[in-house]
């Protein structure tokens, strides 16, 4: 338990387990929907994996994270509440209006890879 909330302590953290409640996504679009670089992104995803609140999956060159499946059982009340809070800060609303534009223009790896600047103007 103290290593999950530990890990939880962090806003950056946060807003990922954020994006992945919403959504499976890679590094890259999880370095551009939330404006961080690849190694801040990897570390914290790292430490996510490390407590199994995230797990992934690999998808020819890239590797797809969401929120573990059985997290609801272990830690529901848990989930909830941090929950209930992406929707009162303005900081995760942002994020998933994001992460919404994305998925509204039809956004990928690919495109990210070939655009960076391209992706981050079409989803400011």
């Amino acid at each position: 338990m103290i290593e999950i909330f530990k890990v939880l302590g962090d806003e950056n953290r946060l807003r990922i387990l954020n994006v992945l409640s919403n959504a499976e996504l890679c590094v890259c679009e999880l370095e551009v929907l939330l404006e961080l670089s690849q190694s801040n992104v990897s570390r914290h995803l790292s430490k996510l994996k490390s407590v199994n609140l995230i797990s992934s999956s690999k998808d020819a060159q890239w590797i797809h994270y969401k929120l573990n499946e059985g997290l609801s059982e272990e830690y529901g009340l848990l989930i909830q509440f941090i929950k209930e809070g992406f929707h009162r800060e303005e900081i995760f609303k942002k994020d998933l209006c994001r992460v919404k534009k994305y998925f509204d223009y039809n956004l990928n790896c690919q495109i990210i890879a070939d655009d960076k600047e391209f992706v981050l103007n079409k989803i400011k």
